[in-house]
């Protein structure tokens, strides 16, 4: 078990769960924060505050705009200060869920913003400057953070200067949010970096592969893409040092490992992984990794084929191959570890896998919306296309209920979506007994609502399935 807090002791924050169990039978959120971004960076980027409350009278509503004080952040993911696994770490002597945390994946700075006292209208306290991120760590383009045991881990793309690699994990204080140092002592053959979690039950940390700046930021490099020369591994670490541990690799036809969503449950040694495209049929894939006696292992679950289309309805970038891949770019995983949610955000579409036997997937229910070519309308406006498609998917802490977002990346979203992505966020209701998804009509803030930023990362108030692990069963 882990050091630190009484597991029975009591503590100021009921947001902040002993286990998933706890979670799951939590209240409902009634907000969610949402990270918007300007495409042509001439308006600041904002946090967003959303009502979830079905029982309120501006449900679905955009309620606040925090707006950052610079230009060209291009806000990504973001992340609590403290979740529940807090309450077992020895460096959090009063732990809340308080400040969210917001890195601007291009300028590499990171903004704090204070949810107190007023949860609807969060106020900046701080920024991190890119020159401090940098000189005390290393590294730049911050891009994903969890509340960890040292510190706040903050996964960074690309090293110091701002355009290679090796890529990294950032140590924060968790109480001043200073940049303390790099994670690795021991890096071992890790360049690449994307997403970063853990096994915390059993001091093992892992992470993921995208590419460095100059990569990514002006959008996928066919050349570097068809030559496999993105992200194709996963990586094993001791969490407590930092010392790189082992290296999985996929296969280089497995193109960008992304989101990892491993098991809630703290001694649960398995998680899963999603790859954005198979280079040698577009196909996308999720994977699981497991321990096998000393080491770990990795298996591909599911394959998602790509969709034959007309050379004319397609984007300049995929014209030459005839069809729309899934493009798996966010997984997510129910806080009971039934539920495996994957979005295809090529071909449009959301599906559901029961995953009670995680080495074999049975696929329970699917939704369309958007997409490259089929452009699905919403239900509440059937006659009108919709652009985009399901990007990062957000469970809440019961499984209920999943938030939806339709922009992956400034740049990526001109090549894939070339006429543009209206904003949007959808709420589907899921059927957490025997599987299935509907799409709650009531709820679905977009378009102008947003002022012309598009929006990325949802996070729900009290927490999520993507923000907390847990240290107790």
């Amino acid at each position: 078990m882990p050091h630190g807090h009484d597991p029975q002791a009591g503590h100021s924050d009921p947001s902040l769960y002993r286990t998933p169990a706890e979670a799951i039978a939590a209240p409902p959120e009634k907000l969610a924060y949402v990270a918007g971004f300007d495409r042509s960076a001439q308006r600041p980027d904002a946090l967003l505050t959303v009502d979830t409350d079905p029982a309120s009278p501006t449900y679905g509503r955009v309620l606040n705009f925090a707006e950052l004080p610079g230009l060209g952040d291009e806000l990504h993911h973001f992340g609590w200060n403290a979740c529940s696994s807090a309450l077992a770490h020895a460096c959090h002597e009063n732990p809340e869920r308080r400040f969210l945390l917001l890195p601007g994946l291009r300028s590499s700075r990171l903004h704090v913003m204070d949810t107190r006292p007023d949860p609807v209208r969060p106020k900046l306290v701080k920024t991190v400057s890119a020159e401090e991120l940098a000189a005390k760590a290393g590294y730049s383009r911050p891009h994903t953070l969890h509340c960890g045991p040292d510190g706040v881990f903050l996964s960074c793309l690309g090293s110091g200067d701002g355009t290679d690699g090796p890529g990294g994990v950032a140590l924060l204080d968790h109480t001043t949010f200073d940049v303390l140092r790099a994670w690795e002592t021991e890096r071992g053959p890790q360049h690449f970096a994307y997403d970063v979690w853990w096994h915390l039950g059993t001091n093992v940390g892992v992470t993921s592969e995208w590419g460095t700046p100059w990569m990514v930021e002006d959008g996928v490099v066919p050349e570097l893409l068809l030559g496999r020369k993105y992200g194709h591994a996963l990586h094993f670490w001791e969490l407590d040092s930092g010392r790189h541990l082992q290296r999985i690799d996929l296969g280089d036809q497995y193109q960008m490992v992304l989101e990892l969503r491993p098991a809630h449950d703290p001694q649960a040694e398995w998680g899963f992984v999603g790859v954005v495209t198979n280079v040698e049929d577009l196909s996308a894939s999720v994977w699981l990794w497991h321990r096998d006696g000393a080491a770990f292992t990795a298996r591909k679950v599911i394959e998602i084929p790509a969709e034959p289309a007309k050379t004319e309805d397609l984007p300049p970038a995929l014209q030459p191959f005839g069809a729309v891949p899934p493009l798996v770019t966010d997984i997510n995983l129910s806080v009971d570890d039934r539920w495996l949610y994957v979005s295809a955000w090529g071909t449009g579409e959301l599906f559901q896998y029961d995953v009670s036997d995680p080495f074999h997937p049975r696929l329970a229910g699917s939704v369309r919306l958007g997409g490259v070519v089929a452009k699905t309308p919403h239900p509440a406006e059937p006659g009108r296309p919709l652009s985009g498609a399901p990007q990062m998917v957000e469970i809440s802490r019961d499984g209920r209920r999943l938030y939806l977002t339709n922009s992956l990346y400034g740049a990526w979203d001109d090549q894939f979506y070339p006429d543009g992505i209206e904003p949007w966020i959808i709420k589907l209701d899921a059927d957490t007994e025997s599987g299935g998804l509907t799409v709650d009509e009531r709820f679905y803030p977009h378009g102008d609502e947003f002022r012309g930023l598009r929006v990325h990362q949802t996070h729900l108030a009290g927490g999520d399935a993507s923000s907390d692990s847990y240290c107790y069963r």
